[in-house]
């Protein structure tokens, strides 16, 4: 079962011309050709800070997803959900791994989302440090409370509570915000000049 993502993805890609944007990423030689289960935690996380930071965030995923022409690696909202589940602290773990393919094509959304919103996120972590300095609590602020409550939400009801990790963060409401503020630090990263080949190199930091 755990080999049945690569499986599907590797038939797929030898009979079909793989989209060109995924050459913008440089290719990882791995000992195995599947994502580590913390990438692939990584990159999901990654998806759920974007999802928290505005409504409608699934449909405007699937929208750059066609604008970037990446619908031979996630033709549609069930794949992308699928090769979502292959983070290991999912209620819905699918217990596949994520092909570099698929995770090229992710990061790549990632960081055109974190692009369209990049004044969004340096508002909210500047907010943080003013709160921060101020000694004042998060959920002082309209939107930084805004965007945290959903980050928090959406955590509790898609994360698997029997993880010890997740069952952590729960327990912990000031450890689940800084979660979400350091993913945004990272989604702000992701901005930056060579934003995008840095986060790529980053998720696979000590693999190879």
């Amino acid at each position: 079962m755990s080999q049945s993502a690569s499986i599907v993805s590797d038939s797929y890609s030898s009979t079909q011309t793989l989209p060109a944007i995924l050459s913008r990423l440089p290719d990882i030689y791995l000992s195995v050709k599947e994502c580590s289960t913390r990438t692939q935690q990584e990159i999901d996380l990654l998806l759920l800070a974007i999802e928290a930071l505005e409504l409608g965030a699934s449909e405007k995923m699937l929208a750059t997803v066609e604008r970037l022409e990446l619908e031979e690696i996630i033709p549609n909202r069930v794949i992308l959900w699928r090769i979502r589940c292959s983070n290991p602290w999912r209620r819905s773990y699918t217990r596949d791994f994520l092909t570099l393919n698929e995770a090229k094509a992710l990061v790549i959304l990632i960081c055109d989302r974190a692009r369209e919103l990049m004044v969004l996120i340096r508002q909210l972590l500047v907010v943080q440090q003013q709160m921060k300095a101020k000694k004042l609590p998060l959920e002082n602020h309209f939107r930084l409370s805004e965007y945290l409550e959903r980050f928090r939400a959406h955590f509790r009801s898609r994360m698997n509570p029997r993880r010890t990790k997740v069952s952590l963060l729960l327990a912990s409401e000031a450890e689940l915000n800084d979660l979400a503020m350091s993913l945004l630090e990272k989604l702000l990263f992701c901005t930056g000049t060579k934003g995008m080949e840095r986060v790529w190199f980053s998720l696979f930091d000590g693999e190879v």
